[in-house]
């Protein structure tokens, strides 16, 4: 199912409740609704958002793979092509295991840098979260999209709203 990351601008905690809990009413469920605030404003019992939501990890890791299996495979393309005097390698098996090895030393250090780095999506918001307000970000299905839209504006025409893709998880 292609999911859609809904952005709501909300200016307390009180209206980011009541969403909250229209939402999970709704049927959405809790691991869907991620909350970010700055540290000033109580959160309570909000679903606090994670270093996945806040984060560029998923990013960091996917393009550690990636580098990292690359760099795998090459150096292995190397060992293969010019062995170490005396050594009897055995190629496909040495490809397959430096390539996995690079990808899983790529994911680590790419997870381990990321991890520190605020998500590029969160940028936009960051001047409202400093003075106070609330993202509220909820994961829901491409196609309920307008329907999920309608019913917050309905119920708080002081949110403010904006759409993206919501990361694989």
């Amino acid at each position: 199912m292609v999911m859609k990351r809904l952005y709501f601008m909300l200016p307390d905690t009180e209206s980011c409740k009541k969403v909250v809990t229209e939402l999970e009413s709704a049927g959405i469920p809790e691991r869907h609704l991620h909350v970010v605030a700055s540290l000033a404003v109580p959160l309570e019992d909000l679903p606090e958002a994670t270093l996945l939501q806040k984060t560029e990890l998923t990013h960091g890791v996917e393009k550690g793979i990636a580098l990292g299996g690359v760099a795998g495979l090459l150096g292995g393309m190397l060992v293969v092509t010019f062995p170490v005097t005396g050594l009897v390698l055995g190629g496909a098996a040495l490809l397959t295991a430096v390539t996995a090895g690079g990808a899983g030393f790529g994911a680590l250090a790419m997870g381990l840098i990321s991890k520190d780095i605020h998500s590029n999506r969160l940028a936009a918001f960051e001047r409202d979260i400093d003075r106070g307000h609330i993202l509220l970000i909820v994961d829901v299905p491409k196609k309920d999209i307008e329907q999920w839209k309608k019913l917050i504006i309905e119920h708080h025409p002081e949110a403010e709203i904006g759409v993206t893709s919501a990361p694989a998880t």
